[in-house]
């Protein structure tokens, strides 16, 4: 069986072979598309319970997320039983919970229902230990908002950044990752939003949580309610953010805290994941194909600026984004509501 390389019809094959060993037959499998990452998923066509899963260990770490898939287990928390596992080589069967979404719930006596469980979720995911999970810290957090320079800036507008424009990047950067460092550390799935939450009968599971890392406490509840997919009504997401705050203080995840002072450190840990998020959807279009996230870059760009502008300590890099990026994004094809098909180039200075 091989399995060393990356090529999908090899992979696919040796899938194939593992599920036939494990399973004792030959499964049907139909594919039921993949994700942001390199993992790809299938349903098994003669026993709809279970999706195998074939993820690359040259990108993919299955062992993390067999470890992260017990600890959330072990705390209450719905996440897809796992039947078989082949960590080293990438191979997994394990439930299928459908495709439920939250993102797909979203009228108003929906989301009044859900999102108040999904919450609820969130706080039992904080609860869990975090001492088997790599740290969100400083190192960690210059190098996601490195992506947004080189991936977002540099190789989707052509803008390249120098000077002052640079060091006022700098500052932002010391400014989001010291806000980011100073808020009690929990378990932080790192991707909790509408797409990666299904409704399971009375639970809301969860998925793709491969990635959690213990990190800052809002920084899930930002997440979902400022989702990179869907819009929320801002005084829905104020109230639903309050609310959490309410929990987090009951449970002693966190001081009691005046909510303005809560809402700001919320925006903030926000903006720094905004920003990374701006890098990686250009890096999913322009290094893996993936045009389909170049849709959702005006809604992050609005996060973005909506924070900038609101808050007087990011006034000169929002004057810079105003004044060297926006002529730029604004005449892009993504931001006028095209899916472009051919990768962009230009020029610029900022």
């Amino acid at each position: 069986m091989d399995v060393s390389s990356t090529d999908p019809i090899t992979r696919g094959r040796a899938l194939r072979d593992w599920l036939a060993d494990v399973l004792g037959h030959q499964p049907d499998l139909q594919p039921c598309g993949g994700d942001a990452g390199g993992r790809r998923y299938f349903v098994v066509a003669n026993d709809a319970r279970w999706l195998a899963v074939n993820a690359p260990p040259q990108t993919e770490n299955t062992a993390q997320f067999l470890l992260v898939a017990k600890l959330l287990a072990a705390g209450g928390v719905r996440v897809p039983e796992v039947r078989f596992a082949d960590a080293h080589n990438g191979f997994l069967l394990v439930e299928n919970l459908g495709q439920n979404l939250l993102a797909n719930a979203q009228t108003p006596e929906l989301q009044s229902l859900w999102y108040p469980r999904a919450l609820s979720t969130l706080s039992r995911i904080a609860q869990r230990p975090t001492g088997q999970l790599p740290q969100f810290d400083t190192a960690f957090i210059r190098r996601e908002l490195a992506i947004f320079r080189e991936w977002f800036v540099d190789k989707l507008l052509g803008v390249s950044i120098a000077g002052s424009a640079l060091r006022s990047l700098d500052v932002l950067d010391t400014t989001l990752a010291e806000c980011a460092l100073s808020q009690p550390r929990v378990f932080m799935h790192r991707d909790y939003h509408a797409r990666n939450l299904i409704l399971a009968g009375e639970d809301v599971a969860v998925i793709d949580f491969q990635d959690a890392v213990a990190g800052p406490l809002v920084y899930d509840l930002v997440s979902l309610l400022k989702d990179c997919y869907l819009t929320l009504p801002p005084d829905q997401v104020r109230r639903w953010a309050l609310s959490y705050k309410a929990q987090a203080e009951a449970l002693e995840l966190m001081a009691v805290t005046a909510d303005d002072e809560f809402m700001r450190v919320f925006d903030w840990v926000g903006l720094q994941r905004h920003i990374k998020v701006l890098g990686i959807f250009a890096r999913l279009y322009l290094r893996d194909d993936k045009p389909g996230y170049l849709a959702d870059l005006p809604r992050v760009l609005h996060y973005v600026l909506d924070v900038l502008a609101r808050y007087p300590e990011f006034a000169e890099v929002h004057q810079r984004f105003e004044r060297d990026l926006a002529p730029v994004y604004r005449e892009q094809p993504w931001y006028l509501g095209e899916v472009p098909t051919v990768k962009p180039t230009g020029e610029g200075q900022l």
